[in-house]
């Protein structure tokens, strides 16, 4: 691997300082042939990354001509602003604190962070989780520190003009630890082409893919000249090593399963699922609007803000009805209410934690068809069967155990044609990945209930129709992604 370190002045660096390739910002963008054939790492330490600046010019021409480059302009712009990058801060200021003891009880008012390793070792559950955020070679972080609490009053770049000589040999020695730990010995890797990374829980219940399942993709990808390899989320920091990332967790953006996505992207791997889609999908609020917007076919719906809207849902929608949390999956924070009263008590308490709800018709069936599309083309059909005496297919018990429903397969050519059409037109409203539609067919016609961004895909069930193809499809959108002119 090639690295390749940008600056903005020839004197910035001194090479001797580094065995990596070391160039001006203005001469990697005046010629655009170098390095062509290979795929370098580059590290843009150029002095200003103001938009339309040589160093935003740099990453944001590095993504074209194929090169992995750090920062991205995304992450230029993200901490061009405060209210760009606030999301961040309540997450980073919990890791913040609980350094307090560690570190004597004080903070100092600013911090160098030098490629996610701060001064010393007692700052490392805050320095790692702000490289997770922003993935950037040199930042300082302002804090504002009171008995109480510790505040974040600004993050921004470092550049290697402002440092000091101490921060200078500090930045050195961070760079070599994070160059030679960033990827793997080349002793340990396999002759396939690539090396897919899929990020999973051992310990989840309900997983969107057992691990036997990914252990026989995995030996049909190794057939395309493709390694498979399992990783957890304690292997952020390694991402980078792998091409290309399949996510096999519940999804949400709200822990570890959205920036391992957001890496992924940042360092110009194709992921499933995408940061973009993961929003989408998680919010079923959104995801009613959007599929309206676009004429696609849902169940009467609507919106509940506050209690005031209650008798509007009623009247709507008449009884029984189901409401909704907007952030929910696998039939979690969704319930059936069968008048006003069991509505009333329980859109009070849900409301309590979300600002809107849902409200949509009841719209029994036995069934609901899941139809997988992959690219904006079908990839298979199924009927999820409703739980035993239940109303969905998973039936959460108050012993915390969950009881699914069962499986039927059909082949995409025996599914009925208006349902496909229905479900890849719901996906492709969403995105360019991998989704679960959910539909419910009825003499009525056919509703899309909600579009999954991390559908099931299992061995023996969801690739019963299609068989192999299932998992040579997936596979072959990787590969299509990876092999693109330009990367």
């Amino acid at each position: 691997m090639t690295w390749v370190i940008l600056t903005g002045r020839q004197n910035d660096l001194d090479q001797v300082a580094t065995p990596h390739k070391i160039i001006t910002n203005r001469d990697y963008l005046a010629h655009p042939s170098l390095f062509r054939g290979q795929r370098p790492k580059v590290i843009n330490l150029s002095n200003n990354y103001g938009y339309q600046s040589r160093g935003y010019y740099a990453s944001l021409l590095a993504g074209s001509r194929g090169h992995k480059v750090i920062p991205t302009v995304e992450t230029m712009i993200d901490l061009s602003e405060r209210k760009l990058y606030e999301h961040a801060l309540p997450e980073l200021e919990l890791a913040l604190n609980k350094c307090r003891k560690d570190l004597g009880g004080t903070f100092p008012s600013k911090v160098a962070v030098f490629f996610g390793i701060g001064p010393s070792k007692v700052w490392d559950r805050f320095t790692k989780l702000l490289f997770d955020w922003f993935r950037a070679p040199a930042l300082e972080v302002h804090i504002k520190d009171s008995a109480e609490w510790a505040s974040i009053r600004k993050i921004g770049f470092l550049p290697l003009a402002r440092m000091t000589d101490e921060e200078d040999a500090f930045f050195l020695q961070c760079l070599e630890t994070y160059t030679n730990r960033e990827w793997r010995d080349t002793k340990g890797r396999t002759p396939a082409r690539y090396t897919f990374a899929t990020l999973v829980d051992p310990h989840e219940e309900l997983p969107p893919s057992e691990i036997s399942s990914l252990r026989y993709w995995a030996r049909i990808a190794e057939k395309m000249g493709v390694e498979v390899e399992p990783i957890t989320r304690k292997d952020l920091a390694k991402l980078a090593n792998y091409d290309a990332l399949f996510i096999r967790e519940t999804t949400s953006i709200s822990n570890h399963t959205y920036r391992f996505a957001r890496r992924a992207q940042q360092e110009g791997m194709p992921v499933i699922d995408d940061p973009l889609s993961m929003i989408r999908c998680t919010n079923k609020v959104y995801l009613n609007e959007l599929m309206t917007y676009n004429k696609v076919p849902v169940p009467p719906t609507v919106m509940i803000a506050g209690t005031s809207d209650l008798e509007l849902a009623a009247q709507t929608l008449g009884f029984p009805l189901v409401l909704k949390i907007p952030d929910s999956s696998f039939s979690r924070g969704v319930k059936k209410c069968e008048n006003l009263a069991e509505l009333t008590k329980l859109a009070t308490e849900w409301l309590e934690d979300s600002d809107l709800l849902i409200a949509q018709k009841f719209i029994p069936t036995e069934y609901d068809w899941r139809v997988g599309v992959l690219g904006g083309q079908p990839l298979f059909a199924v009927h999820y069967l409703m739980a035993n005496k239940h109303w969905q297919i998973v039936n959460h018990k108050a012993n915390g155990k969950p009881d699914q429903g069962g499986i039927k397969t059909f082949t995409l050519k025996g599914t009925p044609p208006h349902v496909v059409e229905t479900a890849v037109k719901a996906a492709r409203c969403i995105g360019d990945g991998l989704y679960g539609v959910d539909l419910k067919e009825t003499k009525d016609g056919v509703f899309v209930i909600e579009v999954n961004d991390n559908p099931n895909l299992d061995h023996g069930w969801e690739d019963s129709g299609e068989k192999d193809e299932l998992w040579v499809r997936l596979t072959q959108w990787f590969l299509e992604r990876l092999d693109r002119p330009g990367r």
